[in-house]
């Protein structure tokens, strides 16, 4: 996909002056993004993810259905603060080794993780790249993005989790006996991560761009690692090939916008704030996310949310509709990953027969508590 995106550089396809506004726009999020994944690898590395999924087994005191709300609390926690890729890829492994362990269903709790990963990343501008340009767009604090969007949010947690616990409540009516705790590698490590956590996470929410905060973090832990673990440093720390594909869809789909995609999108997205707008809206990005993925379909809908409402429509359609095709996000994908690893098969008919359910009333939801809390009525 680079490829693309430099080809259409070179031919022209993409203008030099669009793609100077683009790499304005792009690179500090980008930057964000290489800072905050090698913040949560070393922070996983220093082993706070497995003490707070082990505090989560002790408060759970044997009840399944009390533990599985615990972690729906760390899944949303993980994906608002840290993006949705975080509770993808670091999230789900410990909490599906728990459920394991404990001798509980995995599938309840690796469903949980990837549902949320991608319905609670609509609150915050951390929260999901979508949200981040946008910020961009709009000029919004973070407190002011979630001023805009906090109704639809809720929606988009508390809908899925029911629905979850419909599907599954028998499987999470039972006990699970005592699980061991695992003496930290290095407490030192462990701590100091932990602080450096503790700060981060109110930085990001402070208004300052939050990309400054991240490579503070990074830069901090990697001093640490440097002295105490430096074996656990390796390239593969920092998201290549994610990296390379989102740069590359940026530039392709600025090409596209440079060439009539606008023009054309402007015909099917609607206009204006009313419900049935919005409605049709969001519903375009949900279905545009399944289709292609939600990071192009975010970019190629964007110049039609030409209002702060309207551009929240798009994003509760393509944050909170990527539930049915496994590529709808990378997210999904990640997740996918991971539960490969650990030996837990996912039948993909069952997942997009489940995914769509939750998208057909999640969505229509949200738009509508957008609607009503924007004053749109």
């Amino acid at each position: 996909m680079l490829a693309a995106g430099t080809a259409a550089l070179l031919t022209g396809l993409l203008p030099w002056p669009a793609f100077q506004e683009l790499a304005g726009r792009t690179v500090p999020v980008l930057t964000f993004v290489v800072a905050m994944s090698l913040v949560t690898e070393m922070v996983d590395d220093a082993g706070l993810f497995r003490v707070v999924t082990e505090r989560l087994a002790a408060l759970g005191r044997g009840r399944v259905s009390l533990m599985w709300l615990l972690v729906i609390g760390l899944a949303t926690v993980s994906t608002v603060f840290l993006s949705l890729d975080t509770t993808a890829v670091l999230v789900t492994p410990v909490v599906v080794l728990l459920a394991i362990h404990a001798r509980i269903p995995p599938l309840p709790f690796a469903l949980t993780t990837v549902w949320l990963a991608n319905t609670a990343s609509l609150l915050l501008p951390v929260s999901n790249l979508t949200n981040l340009l946008a910020q961009d767009r709009l000029n919004l604090s973070p407190a002011a993005f979630a001023g805009l969007v906090w109704a639809p949010a809720l929606v988009g947690i508390l809908v899925p989790i029911g629905l979850l616990w419909l599907a599954f409540r028998k499987d999470l009516a039972g006990r699970y006996p005592p699980q061991p705790v695992h003496r930290a590698r290095d407490k030192v490590l462990l701590y100091s991560a932990s602080g450096v956590m503790v700060l981060l996470l109110p930085a990001l929410v402070s208004g300052v761009p939050v990309q400054f905060p991240a490579m503070a973090a990074a830069a901090v832990l990697l001093g640490l690692f440097l002295c105490r673990r430096r074996s656990a440093l390796r390239w593969s720390m920092v998201p290549w090939r994610p990296l390379m594909l989102t740069s590359g869809l940026f530039m392709v789909v600025e090409a596209l916008h440079a060439n009539g995609l606008t023009r054309f999108l402007s015909r099917i997205a609607g206009s204006g704030e009313g419900l049935p707008a919005l409605l049709q809206l969001a519903g375009l990005g949900a279905g545009a996310a399944n289709a292609v993925n939600n990071l192009p379909a975010y970019l190629a809908l964007e110049p039609v949310g030409d209002s702060p409402v309207r551009l929240a429509a798009l994003l509760i359609g393509v944050n909170l509709g990527p539930l049915v095709t496994p590529w709808a996000s990378l997210a999904t994908l990640l997740w996918h990953e991971r539960l490969r690893t650990l030996n837990v098969e996912i039948r993909w008919g069952g997942f997009a027969a489940a995914g769509l359910a939750a998208v057909v009333l999640t969505v229509p939801l949200a738009v509508v508590a957008l609607w009503l809390t924007t004053g749109m009525h």
